[in-house]
């Protein structure tokens, strides 16, 4: 029997971030002159950041340039690099990556975001990109919900994608899981509910990655 390999979402998986990022992209709207609530914000991150703003200009019914997308990814990493000193790992995510290390059990992350803003919270996570497996937006053609991210990462661990757990926040995780035909596991602490994570194709949802940790038994975790 192939051994299970873990693929993790970076942003509301295993570090606190969700949140600086919406308010990072609510600054680049507010410098383009689009009005949009946060809440409508918050339910497109986890998407790639050329998905995100396609879809909330189309949204606005503005017209999509590629200058002013780009524009608008830059404003975006400028202003969550200003919030990045207070971002966290999430309780218990250091932890579980420990353990899985300790368990001889192979994981990766897999990330929407660019290497930009990327490096601050794995710098956070005390995760070094240099020795372990990071895949970031920079590296595939397309992002989540496709699910590129965590089929090159299953590649460069080396197993195959179907022995993968995909654990992430956001539907968008699960949803490239089921398209890669990984088993999605969810974890709440980005601000999806269980149900939404069930619906899109989590086979469990844990509250965070330290709840996760004492269950991980339950997925195929073991020493």
């Amino acid at each position: 029997m192939t051994n299970p390999v873990f693929l993790f979402d970076l942003d509301g998986t295993l570090i606190d971030s969700v949140y600086q990022h919406v308010l990072a992209w609510k600054s680049a709207l507010d410098a383009e002159g689009i009005e949009l609530s946060v809440w409508r914000i918050h339910r497109k991150i986890g998407m790639s950041g050329g998905l995100f703003t396609h879809q909330l200009l189309r949204e606005t019914g503005l017209e999509i340039s590629e200058e002013r997308i780009a524009r608008m990814n830059r404003n975006h990493a400028a202003a969550f690099t200003r919030l990045a000193e207070s971002v966290r790992p999430l309780t218990g995510s250091r932890e579980l990556l420990q353990w899985l290390r300790e368990a001889g059990i192979p994981w990766a992350i897999a990330t929407s975001g660019r290497m930009e803003t990327a490096s601050l919270n794995l710098r956070a996570l005390g995760v070094d990109h240099a020795r372990d497996v990071v895949v970031t937006r920079d590296q595939v053609r397309y992002a989540k919900p496709d699910p590129d991210l965590f089929v090159t990462a299953a590649a460069r661990l080396g197993a195959p994608i179907e022995t993968a757990m995909v654990v992430g926040d956001s539907i968008w995780d699960m949803l490239a899981a089921v398209r890669c035909r990984a088993l999605g596991i969810g974890v709440q602490s980005g601000g999806y509910g269980a149900d939404e994570l069930r619906q899109s194709g989590a086979i469990r949802v844990y509250a965070d990655p330290a709840d996760l940790l004492a269950h991980i038994d339950e997925i195929g975790g073991r020493r």
